[in-house]
């Protein structure tokens, strides 16, 4: 099959960008014919690559800011400066050498809605599970706490500086609460108290995320995982995790809500 009808079979949406990714596998052999089978596709002009380089086959990932027919609306609930206004899976799968794996959630308040300074994420318990060998294994279950930060967010998550997360709670429902509303200039950042899990030996289909919460009017919540090079590394710099993906946003509602990511199959 020539490069090109690669390319044009293999677009597929990306909602963090204008347009969409194609991954592009090329033998070796077949490197330097690589730019003009990129060249020739419409809306090129504004794109970056990603390259993985292996003894038999280069992997293109492409990047393209042209529009997309398939791209859909952007919620309005959804304020503008959200990276991700919608959920996505990774297209860039695990690396191998990850070998742990965190559950994470971000909860702010939209200054558009009346009353936005009540606003409050409830969060009863967070769960993670990953599928190895067929089979779903439990690594992080925890009830009524968070760990996490307030980070910025004008612009999103602009850099790893951040406060200590302010947490309260209810003995009623055995929640921790997350007062967005007080602070709205911030993205209020969680992640599981219990330690980063390791990851079994085995075929990794991917984890799930389970988040059960209650959002009050004004207060939004987005949830999702990132793979870690092992259970103990710090972020650092960057470029010790790597994000498998982020749930659609949840809105607010007088119930109980059960919050789901999971890359498994991709995006559901």
């Amino acid at each position: 099959m020539r490069a090109e009808n690669v390319i044009r079979r293999g677009l597929i949406p990306n909602r963090d960008h204008d347009g969409g990714f194609v991954i592009l596998y090329i033998p070796n052999s077949g490197i330097s014919r690589h730019n003009s089978a990129v060249s020739s596709y419409p809306n090129m002009r504004r794109f970056r690559f990603h390259l993985n380089v292996t003894s038999s086959m280069l992997v293109l990932i492409v990047m393209v800011s042209g529009q997309s027919q398939r791209k859909p609306p952007r919620d309005p609930r959804v304020p503008g400066e959200v990276k991700f206004a919608a959920g996505y899976v990774n297209p860039v799968p695990r690396p191998a050498d990850f070998k742990s794996a965190m559950l994470w959630g971000i909860a702010i308040a939209d200054s558009r809605v009346p009353g936005y300074e009540s606003a409050v994420v409830e969060i009863a318990s967070t769960q993670l599970s990953c599928r190895v060998d067929g089979k779903d294994v439990v690594f992080n279950n925890d009830g009524g706490n968070v760990h996490g930060g307030l980070y910025q967010r004008y612009p999103w998550f602009a850099s790893d500086k951040h406060e200590l997360i302010p947490l309260s709670y209810t003995a009623i429902d055995e929640a921790v609460l997350l007062n967005v509303g007080q602070r709205v200039d911030r993205v209020w950042h969680f992640w599981s108290p219990s330690p980063r899990a390791n990851l079994p030996p085995g075929k990794l289909e991917g984890c799930t995320v389970k988040v059960r919460a209650r959002i009050s009017q004004g207060a939004l919540l987005q949830i999702g995982m990132d793979y870690w090079r092992s259970s103990t590394i710090p972020y650092g710099p960057g470029g010790n995790n790597h994000e498998a993906g982020a749930s659609d946003w949840y809105f607010p509602s007088p119930q109980w809500q059960d919050a789901v990511f999971t890359d498994i199959g991709g995006l559901q």
